[in-house]
């Protein structure tokens, strides 16, 4: 690992340093237009946002303590090729470049993936397999499109991209096509462990990335399959991975568990938006404690291994934190 992606994971990895909390990354959901903000029905507290609106949000998360984003984007057009993923101005690049004008000190990883952009809502360009009837992802092109995106989000300004596609090689294909076009220092967290999960529908609302026909389980992990996972994570870091994630969170811990007693590589969790989703509504209902079932979440995923947390309720979390922080300088 070079020294400024050493210094970017440190970032993310150096949970010690400043108290629990200081590894959450928040996700943020980025589209077209002006002074829009669209809630996601399915993921109370979380909106669709215009640039001008993203940034604004951004800056109250990095306010809170929040030292990392993940940033997906919804194109106001889509088609077979994912053209707008690896725009030069596209929707992602556009808002990562006036984050890191205008928001100091925030981490900024982009999410590299084509579902968002296709006009079927796979993860990868598809063509017509040997069976007449049947489509299948066409794997060198998909890893091709891959590079250029993550390329394109590097010169836009991102600190770290993150390839969630699932696709053989691409973290491979992502690391040529970095240090091919300079940015040899971009570190990679790859979405290594990435489960074919029933957890993911209020995700596909926020990022309108269903797919219009099938499903991934051609190219995401079998629920049941930990051997495969592992043995995912370690092609990753083969590849050049700086930082390897499980998703989902709470049904596979065991594997993160399994991730971390195997390797060194610093670990990611993704605890992802059906997760946030049933929290929230129960505790809408008055069913559960909010603050308390998320920290307890927290502690388990760190205490499987996880060095940095992506969730939903980061932002959460980090202003609970500042509250206590205030209650003990009051009582002192």
């Amino acid at each position: 690992m070079n020294k400024h992606a050493a210094g970017a994971v440190s970032l993310l990895t150096d949970i010690e340093k400043d108290g629990p909390g200081y590894n959450l990354v928040m996700p943020f959901f980025v589209v077209e237009g002006k002074g829009v903000r669209k809630p996601v029905v399915s993921m109370p507290g979380i909106a669709q946002l215009s640039v001008d609106l993203f940034v604004k949000e951004v800056a109250k998360a990095r306010a809170l303590g929040v030292p990392a984003i993940i940033v997906f984007g919804i194109p106001k057009k889509k088609d077979s090729q994912a053209r707008g993923a690896y725009d030069p101005d596209g929707i992602v690049q556009r808002a990562v470049a006036a984050v890191k004008k205008n928001v100091k000190g925030m981490c900024v990883i982009t999410d590299v993936c084509l579902c968002e952009y296709t006009d079927h809502g796979h993860c990868g360009v598809m063509k017509k397999s040997d069976a007449a009837a049947d489509w299948a992802i066409d794997l060198e092109h998909t890893l091709e499109l891959l590079a250029a995106t993550a390329v394109s989000h590097a010169a836009a300004g991102a600190d770290m991209v993150a390839p969630s596609a699932m696709m053989k090689g691409q973290v491979r294909a992502i690391r040529a096509a970095l240090y091919k076009n300079g940015f040899s220092r971009t570190p990679v967290m790859g979405y290594s462990a990435k489960f074919a999960s029933a957890f993911y529908g209020p995700f596909r609302d926020a990022a309108e990335s269903a797919p219009k026909f099938g499903d991934r389980t051609s190219y995401q992990l079998d629920p049941v399959d930990d051997r495969k996972a592992l043995a995912r994570v370690a092609a990753d870091i083969a590849q050049g991975a700086d930082i390897v994630m499980v998703k989902p969170g709470l049904a596979y811990l065991d594997v993160l568990r399994q991730a971390k007693d195997k390797f060194t590589t610093p670990l990611a969790v993704y605890n992802v938006s059906g997760e946030y989703a049933m929290v929230k509504a129960a505790a809408a209902n008055g069913w559960i404690d909010e603050k308390k079932v998320v920290l307890e979440e927290f502690t388990a995923m760190k205490r499987a291994g996880a060095k940095i947390i992506i969730s939903y309720h980061a932002c959460d979390v980090m202003r609970w934190r500042q509250d206590s922080l205030a209650l003990e300088r009051k009582k002192k």
